[in-house]
């Protein structure tokens, strides 16, 4: 009764939502393509294998291993990936090409996920992380799909949410066959809400079996060999009213060291301009890596305003701070830096990786700013100790290697489940 209560007010809401939509489209030409997709209608479906849902770039990221794994056990079984973001639909296809099939997940209404499912047919559907959707799944209990949460994360702050419409969400969590959760934390936080106990394995996070390309160390190298010898330093995933607080960062840092250089990497594609214009009116100097420009010695920013090049711009620095940090955001992943043995920053706010913030924070990899201000006296006292850049980054490299293995875990309850 209220499963069907919430899709009619969200029929209701339909017109609001395709509004949004294309409010979006003004901003992101490419939210005006593809509408029959999120209709359940056309695109690239595959029948009779694997699913999985990534609803935008970061899961679509950290799903990556996951997926080029199954692709080598199961060859038989086709692969489809959905998403929810043209952002993540050009990641999907840039990680992939033509070997998944791929298409938008349709709003969550029933007929819908019905829709959608008849034509799919899977095996089996992986849900990374936190994106879950009542219709959605039951219309994979419905269909007797077993329905798989991996790389599980839910922080407090979106659990003490989930329980405010707990009338509406128990059953979805209770219907999950298997949650693969990255904390002890985060497990009892899925039990509140009604996910069976047996029913759920602390993995921990798949993030830490990331493992750089030695193709793209090399790429990123060759790029910095071409800067010289100058401090760089890397914001990344920066979101609105974050990137003002980085660039006056940047200004006090330029008061010791003028030769610095500021890697600058919004989290969303339809803000680059925005942030261009924001580093011109800082009076700081500029190249675009989208327009494939190398910094020369007199500009002080690059603006990273391209997709799927962010851990290549991550190996190009000295030190990184995490964005969605200083604003609440949440904080993002901080576990690439850290991999690649950089020394990482963060704002207070990073609610969304406490557990791994806290780890990298305990062994002296990760350090807290609060506002420009004290980000700009971090990165200055790094670039100025290459002993204590060093200290920091290994540090926080042996945190990511200690904690590796997820993957496999997840894998191995994936083939339970097939």
């Amino acid at each position: 009764m209220t499963r069907t209560l919430y899709s009619i007010v969200f029929t209701l809401c339909m017109p609001l939502v395709l509004l949004r939509l294309l409010y979006r489209a003004r901003r992101a030409p490419a939210y005006a393509k593809r509408w029959s997709e999120r209709f359940a209608l056309g695109g690239d479906v595959r029948q009779g294998g694997i699913w999985v849902h990534a609803v935008s770039v970061g899961e679509s990221i950290a799903a990556a291993p996951m997926v080029r794994e199954l692709m080598q056990r199961h060859p038989e079984l086709p692969i489809t990936i959905t998403c929810m973001t043209p952002t993540g639909s050009e990641q999907i296809r840039k990680l992939f090409a033509e070997q998944v099939g791929h298409v938008y997940l349709p709003y969550d209404l029933p007929w819908l996920q019905r829709r959608l499912l008849r034509k799919m047919k899977p095996q089996i559907g992986i849900i990374m992380e936190t994106e879950l959707w009542p219709n959605l799944v039951a219309e994979c209990e419905r269909a007797e799909v077993p329905l798989i949460l991996a790389n599980a994360r839910l922080s407090e702050r979106s659990a003490n949410g989930y329980k405010r419409v707990s009338w509406l969400v128990r059953p979805m969590f209770a219907a999950l066959d298997w949650v693969a959760v990255q904390s002890q934390a985060e497990a009892l936080r899925f039990a509140s809400l009604g996910v069976n106990k047996s029913a759920m394995t602390v993995t921990g996070s798949i993030k830490f079996d990331f493992r750089p390309p030695a193709a793209l160390l090399a790429q990123a190298k060759s790029l910095r060999d071409g800067w010289g010898e100058r401090p760089v330093w890397i914001a990344a995933s920066t979101h609105a009213g974050e990137d003002e607080q980085v660039l006056r960062a940047h200004q006090t840092l330029l008061q010791q060291q003028p030769d610095a250089l500021l890697i600058l990497v919004p989290r969303h594609p339809e803000r680059f301009d925005s942030v261009a214009r924001l580093v011109s009116d800082a009076g700081l100097l500029q190249v675009r890596r989208s327009q494939g420009g190398v910094p020369a010695a007199a500009d002080q920013v690059l603006l990273g305003d391209t997709m799927g090049e962010l851990v290549m711009l991550y190996a190009c620095a000295d030190v990184a701070f995490v964005g969605g940090s200083l604003v609440p955001g949440g904080g993002h992943n901080y576990l690439e830096p850290a991999a690649l043995g950089l020394p990482v920053l963060s704002g207070p706010h990073r609610f969304n990786f406490t557990e791994i913030s806290d780890l990298l924070q305990g062994a002296g990899a990760l350090q807290l700013v609060d506002d420009a201000q004290g980000l700009a006296e971090a990165v200055e006292a790094l670039l100025q100790d290459p002993r204590l850049r060093q200290q920091a980054g290994e540090s926080g490299r042996a945190v990511v290697e200690a904690n590796q293995g997820a993957l496999e875990l997840l894998l191995q309850g994936i083939e339970q489940r097939l």
